[in-house]
């Protein structure tokens, strides 16, 4: 079996999905250190149905 190298650099995105507003954040790792690389919220709640919402995001 091939052995992969380690991976020294990943970039994480969290989501937190709502109907009226939702909530993202973008870390990078560099080896076991986290950072904050952005951070922000979609407010959804000016679109009158969840299709025109989905299609925002």
């Amino acid at each position: 079996m091939i052995q992969q190298p380690p991976i020294k650099e990943r970039i994480i995105l969290g989501i937190d999905p709502g109907t009226q507003v939702m909530g993202y954040g973008i870390l990078k790792v560099l080896g076991n250190k986290p950072a904050l690389e952005a951070m922000g919220v979609m407010q959804l709640d000016k679109y009158e149905n969840h299709y025109l919402r989905l299609a925002k995001i």
